[in-house]
């Protein structure tokens, strides 16, 4: 039986922004992760990516429930001054342990195959594992080969289908991924 964890480990510190260079279609593209830190000039442009990009409507509330508890599980990548791509996520207690959730990822059409999803995930899964996740579970349209296709390159496995889970009808299938447990004997600590 599952031990009942405490209360979650101490939010780990905010990561200074970090830069990278993306090979793009027509040229390489510098390109700013950072954690989300400021409503009045990021929530926008959370939103208006989402909403350009995603099937599913969401409301200001559903933004606030994730940016503002699980701030630091939430990236963006700016190129230039322009929001590319973000992933918004969370952490709760699941039956005695961790569970991270992936709750969006979005990546402009313009960046997409180049990486840039999977960098924002893994920065995500890095901060998860850091706060003390057990397992991190998401869904994905059972008809997106290509968000099916990034999340299995990162080790999430299919874990089940959710029959008609979109608001248009589309199946789902529910992801998730298990992190290392420490080796035997070594408790792991937390920043």
């Amino acid at each position: 039986m599952p031990v009942k964890p405490g209360p979650p480990p101490p939010i780990p510190p905010l990561r200074s922004p970090e830069t990278v260079h993306v090979p793009s279609r027509s040229k390489t593209s510098k390109i700013t992760f950072t954690q989300y830190t400021d409503e009045d000039k990021q929530l926008p442009e959370i939103s208006l990516l989402i909403k350009q990009q995603l099937s599913e409507p969401y409301s200001i509330f559903t933004y606030r429930y994730f940016l503002n508890q699980w701030p630091q599980l939430t990236f963006l990548a700016y190129e230039e001054d322009k929001c590319i791509g973000t992933v918004v996520c969370k952490l709760d207690d699941h039956r005695g342990s961790f569970r991270g959730y992936v709750a969006m990822l979005v990546v402009a059409p313009e960046m997409r195959k180049v990486g840039l999803g999977s960098m924002l995930v893994e920065r995500a899964l890095e901060v998860m594992h850091e706060m003390g996740a057990d397992e991190c579970v998401l869904e994905a349209e059972s008809t997106n080969a290509g968000a099916l296709r990034l999340y299995e390159n990162l080790g999430f496995i299919r874990d089940k289908r959710l029959r008609r889970y979109y608001l248009s009808g589309t199946d789902a299938f529910r992801l998730k991924l298990c992190f290392p447990m420490p080796p035997e004997g070594e408790e792991e600590e937390f920043i």
